[in-house]
C-alpha cells in the first residue's frame, strides 16, 4: 500500500542539521502520523507521499516547507516582573504564551539580565534546512474514526 491521503504511517527517522547534529530521531517505528492531517511538517509529508513499507530515502526540508523562516518580531525584551514566578525563570525554559493574535505559542527564555527577559516565539526549527533519513515502517488505511478525529489512535494511547 503507498502512502497517500488518509493512511496511517509508522515511520523510523533520523533527523540532523546542516552541520550533521541529530536534532530528533525515532526507531522501531514508533512515530505514527495521519497522511493528508497536517500532523507533520508539509515538506515531508509531500515527500513521503506515494512511498511504500520498507522505502528508505533521504530528504532536506527548506524552512519554508518545514517551521518556517525565523521572526525577529517573535523575539523581544520584557520585564522580569511579567512572570508569575521571577526566581523560577531561566534561560532555555519554555513558556505557554499567547501571540499578538490571541494565539497560543511556546516561547524560550534565551537571556535574563538586569530585571528583563528575552524570549523568542519561534519554534526550536524555524530558520533550518532539515535533514531527513526516513524508512516507511508500515502503511496501513486509516479508520474512519482516525480520519474524523484527525490523528492516529493507538491501543491504549487515546485520549480526548
Amino acid at each position: 500500500m503507498k502512502i497517500a491521503h488518509h493512511t496511517v504511517v509508522a515511520l523510523d527517522y533520523v533527523l540532523t542539521d546542516n552541520r550533521g547534529t541529530i536534532l530528533d530521531q525515532s526507531q522501531q517505528g514508533e512515530f505514527t502520523y495521519l497522511h493528508g492531517a497536517h500532523n507533520i511538517i508539509p515538506g515531508l509529508e509531500k515527500a513521503l507521499t506515494g512511498k511504500q513499507t520498507g522505502d528508505q530515502f533521504a530528504v532536506v526540508i527548506a524552512p519554508a516547507d518545514g517551521y518556517g523562516e525565523r521572526d525577529t518580531d517573535l523575539t523581544q525584551t520584557v520585564p522580569m516582573d511579567m512572570f508569575d514566578s521571577p526566581e523560577q525563570v531561566v534561560v532555555g525554559q519554555k513558556f505557554h504564551a499567547q501571540s499578538g493574535q490571541g494565539d497560543p505559542i511556546v516561547v524560550t527564555v534565551l537571556e535574563v539580565q538586569n530585571g528583563q527577559v528575552t524570549i523568542d516565539g519561534n519554534h526550536p526549527l524555524a530558520g533550518l534546512d532539515l535533514h531527513f533519513a526516513v524508512t516507511v515502517v508500515n502503511v496501513r488505511e486509516a479508520s474512519q474514526e482516525e480520519i474524523a478525529h484527525g490523528h492516529v489512535h493507538t491501543p491504549g494511547h487515546h485520549h480526548h
